[in-house]
């Protein structure tokens, strides 16, 4: 649990003291909201005399005698504070007020991916946030890409697919990462082609905030959604000005320079976000093959808030992104080719966005309308070999949020355009998807300890027709310390040839979809989680999720080898197919965060059994390249705005490989630190200390070297590697 400075405390408010029955009643309320802490406690001591809040934040305390007494109150997420007082005899009546000095609380997380702006302590789907200090400590470790923010969170992988680009994709709950949709601030940028690379190509360090969803989302943004979503907040202008820059190196060869700045004036805000990454080719094994690519990349995003009235809101944004990437034999890399060393791979890319959205705020309501039109160009060449195309999508939506004393209602429409075309080939390999889409949600408050949401979506896709997706949600509030969810819905995936398994061959005599034949991939699933928090002793604070999960998906698009071979090439054509039978995902993920003044620590475990269940792949096995069971732990020391050590230890279990065989399992360990000034830090991270590498346990360039081919990537091939840097605020 993150502790973050805000302007909160509590206040006991107005506390008659009765003492006809020698009870002193307490009322317990945020200072600034005035909101009351269900479940907050107090105690007298001494005696030894305590009581939780009930749901208007009031206890009573049975007072053993007349006397001095301190009294000890708090409440999760707050600083437990201590005030001494004397309390009269019995049948006096005294009004006493009592302020809690200003402390350290936990922020609360106001969560936009299921499309209405709470509390993530007051929404039924369970939603899992990544905020503050831990998306910033990330970001200190990996400040070029997003991978670490998401690879070190339970449940979700980050798959390498290029053994010498490091291309990668996100896997949550063990499903391949083309049934994950990734958004920024709602608007789903990074599908269908623009898909690759994506989360190597996001900076961190202008976003907020990083919401996941795992689990069926596709009634809330549309088709992709099967395994989950991921929406990337970005920092939105304030009354104070940011202005903030970092500098970042690397043992690899890697540079990492970014600054960001924001501002907000009476009619109009801006914020402004440049970066530019580079990294030498780096080849620690000694193998004569790139484990990190050379590449250098810029991205630009600048938006403006234009404010028209107190209630209208007009946010106009741009995003660029051009990045070349070239892996392979080091002695290519180096400008150093022969007959022998010859094979390399180069990714240039270049990524174009704009946003625009118009919020206009009314007494109860809000009328939300967007679009945003992105620009996906990449182009993949090998010796011999070249795959170009280009992206074009739009995603337009208007939406109405009505929200009432205890129900909530969010409805709209959308439409949804993608395009993709391939340059210079004649396989037909160009498609174009146009969908429309109409949702309604709703928020109920059924009873104070129930609230539910459900909600149903229509959508026409032009080339497979019509999907109904309905969910349901449900939050429980068993106890002031005891929540529960359960959860689930259908979801669905409009066929694309841009998958991991594709991705893997550089999209090398990869067939067309057939149209005709091919069937959109369907799922149904649900989860049920428990979350119990409390205050042990009275200084350690506890939180503990469990939750349970399951997904079956049907007809899924899996690329198969046929009897073909390119003529004149010697070459295997692949193509794509609708499986004969499910994929299931299930499995369970524990968290446990426990925070004890200025020391936090995250543990976390996770069982993934994710299985195919269909011909042409041994019935029932499990899916390649997905670990069973692994664990997170992390310790972090801090003191607020002076510094900060962490230490982090990864468990990865053993893997099933394609070849049928498993890897083994290992450990990730980790530590990094920061100190920090007024207006700069300093900060030093070391990335797997134990030098844990893939080419350690087998070679992972297979010969011939003009010619080679690649294992799959089970393990890191880096090594150990340390970062260091400087960020200033100004």
């Amino acid at each position: 649990m993150k502790f973050l400075p805000v302007s909160l405390g509590l206040t006991l408010f107005t506390m008659p003291i009765a003492w006809g029955q020698g009870t002193l009643r307490v009322s317990i309320r945020d200072v600034e909201t005035g909101k009351p802490l269900i479940g907050a406690t107090a105690r007298l001591m001494p005696g030894n005399v305590g009581a939780a809040a009930d749901t208007d934040g009031r206890l009573a305390l049975p007072v053993p005698a007349p006397g001095r007494y301190a009294l000890t109150y708090s409440s999760i997420g707050y600083q437990s504070q201590t005030d001494s007082l004397t309390l009269p005899l019995p049948g006096d009546s005294l009004v006493v007020q009592l302020v809690a000095v200003e402390g350290e609380v936990l922020e609360e997380v106001v969560v936009t991916s299921t499309r209405s702006n709470r509390s993530i302590d007051d929404i039924p789907t369970r939603i899992e946030a990544i905020t503050g200090e831990e998306l910033e400590e990330k970001a200190n470790m990996r400040p070029g890409d997003i991978r670490m923010q998401l690879n070190e969170s339970t449940g979700i992988q980050v798959q390498q697919t290029s053994a010498v680009s490091a291309s990668a994709t996100i896997r949550i709950q063990g499903l391949d990462g083309r049934y994950t949709q990734l958004l920024q601030d709602g608007f789903p940028l990074y599908s269908g082609f623009a898909a690759g690379l994506s989360i190597l190509q996001i900076p961190p360090l202008n976003l907020r905030q990083i919401e996941v969803i795992k689990g069926s989302a596709s009634t809330l943004y549309g088709g992709g959604a099967i395994a989950g979503l991921v929406n990337l907040i970005t920092k939105r202008p304030t009354a104070e000005r940011e202005l903030s820059f970092m500098a970042n190196g690397t043992t690899a060869g890697g540079l990492d320079l970014s600054g960001f700045w924001a501002q907000k004036g009476q009619k109009v805000g801006v914020t402004l976000f440049a970066a530019r990454n580079t990294q030498q080719e780096y080849d620690p094994g000694n193998t004569g093959f790139s484990a990190i690519p050379h590449y250098e990349r810029y991205t630009l995003n600048p938006r403006l808030y234009f404010y028209l009235t107190p209630t209208a809101t007009l946010t106009v944004g741009a995003m660029g992104n051009w990045e070349n990437r070239i892996g392979g034999d080091m002695r290519v890399l180096d400008g150093d080719a022969d007959s022998q060393h010859r094979y390399f791979e180069r990714n240039r890319s270049d990524r174009a966005s704009s946003q625009l959205q118009f919020d206009k705020r009314f007494a109860h309501s809000i009328l939300t309308v967007k679009n945003s039109v992105s620009y996906f160009n990449r182009t993949i060449t090998q010796p011999g070999y070249r795959f170009a195309g280009q992206q074009v999508a739009s995603f337009s939506e208007a939406s109405y949020t009505h929200t009432g004393e205890r129900a909530e209602w969010i409805g709209g429409g959308n439409l949804w355009t993608e395009q993709f075309t391939e340059r210079g080939a004649t396989l037909g390999r160009n498609y174009q998807y146009t969908t429309v889409g109409v949702f309604l949600q709703n928020n109920y408050r059924v009873r104070p300890w129930l609230t539910l949401e459900t909600g149903l979506r229509g959508d026409y896709h032009n080339r497979f027709g019509f999907f109904a997706l309905p969910r349901v949600s449900a939050l429980f509030r068993l106890s002031e310390h005891l929540t529960s969810r359960l959860g689930g819905g259908l979801g669905y995936k409009a066929p694309t040839l841009f998958t991991e398994d594709a991705e893997s061959v550089g999209f090398r005599n990869v067939l067309p979809i057939n149209q005709n034949a091919a069937q959109a991939e369907t799922s149904r699933g649900g989860n049920f989680d428990v979350n119990y928090r409390t205050t042990l002793f009275e200084v350690l604070d506890v939180s503990v999720n469990q939750l349970f999960f399951y997904t079956q998906l049907n007809h899924a698009l899996v690329l198969d080898i046929p009897a073909v071979i390119t003529p004149g090439a010697g070459t295997a054509t692949y193509q794509f197919a609708n499986a004969d039978g499910p994929i299931s995902s299930r499995g369970l993920e524990t968290n446990v965060r426990i925070g004890y003044e200025d020391f936090q620590l995250y543990a976390g475990y996770s069982r993934v059994d994710t299985r195919r269940k269909y011909s042409g792949a041994d019935r029932n096995s499990a899916v390649p390249l997905t670990a069973k069971h692994r664990v997170n732990l992390v310790g972090v020391y801090e003191q607020e705005g002076k510094f900060r050590v962490g230490l982090e230890a990864y468990y990865i279990g053993r893997k099933p490989l394609s070849t049928g065989e498993e890897s083994p399992s290992y450990w990730l360990l980790g530590a990094m630190g920061e100190r920090r000034w007024k207006h700069f830090s300093v900060f030093l991270n070391f990335e797997n200390l134990l030098n844990i590498r893939q080419n350690r346990y087998e070679s992972v360039v297979l010969p011939p070297v003009n010619q080679p081919s690649f294992r799959e990537v089970w393990a890191p091939l880096e090594g150990l590697v340390a970062n260091g840097g400087i960020k200033l605020f100004l």
